[in-house]
């Protein structure tokens, strides 16, 4: 399975096989403001779906960011804890938060996909 899914929290996951590369959405980074700090998890450290999996600091607040699915993960941008900013200047891009192993891919099937989530902001907005 591959491509894009989002949460109602405004994650997102792009998946590439068994691995979920994990950030905040373009909409999530802008309610936040200005991003000071990211707190990351260590690689190899499991999470089930729900689970705290990050912290994300602004100068307006601090945001949990919760594992959308479960999984071991396997990276973290090493690049935010000198730039966090670069979640504010690219969050789907250079802005990426971590990588995780799908363990369960039938959890990507409650996730939204790109037009799902599209029309979730609108009925929010």
């Amino acid at each position: 399975m591959s491509g894009e899914r989002y949460t109602k929290d405004h994650d997102f996951l792009r998946v590439d096989g068994a691995v979920a590369t994990i950030g905040i959405t373009d909409f999530a980074q802008s309610q936040l403001g200005d991003i000071v700090f990211v707190e990351l998890p260590a690689p190899g450290k499991r999470v089930a779906r729900g689970e705290q999996l990050a912290t994300i600091e602004s100068v307006k607040a601090a945001s949990e960011v919760y594992a959308p699915i479960s999984g071991e993960v396997l990276a973290v941008n090493e690049g935010l804890v000198s730039s966090p900013d670069a979640v504010n200047k690219d969050p789907l891009g250079e802005g990426w938060l971590l990588t995780l192993r799908v363990e369960n891919p039938a959890e990507l099937d409650a996730l939204l996909d790109e037009d799902a989530y599209r029309a979730f902001l609108e009925s929010e907005g």
